[in-house]
């Protein structure tokens, strides 16, 4: 699986979300999702619906998956 595959799932999973994918040996992910749709949404919860967006290869064909999961508002404050 490569960013680009990552980033289609997470689009059709967050239709609404301003996502990035990136990696540097298609083992190692980072992804950003800001979303509405995780307002009111524990952390927990936030990964869980990433997760299930990517399916069962998290964790076969990528090892690892950095995630930074926001709301436009949250993300909006972190700016200076």
């Amino acid at each position: 699986m490569d960013s680009q595959k990552i980033e289609q799932l997470l689009r059709a999973a967050f239709p609404d979300a301003e996502v990035s994918v990136s990696s540097d040996d298609n083992v190692h992910f980072s992804a950003k999702v800001v979303d509405a749709g995780f307002a009111g949404q524990s952390r927990v919860a936030r990964h869980r619906r990433v997760h299930e967006a990517i399916g069962p290869e998290l964790g076969r064909e990528i090892h690892a998956l950095s995630l930074l999961l926001k709301t436009p508002e949250e993300l909006g404050a972190g700016r200076s």
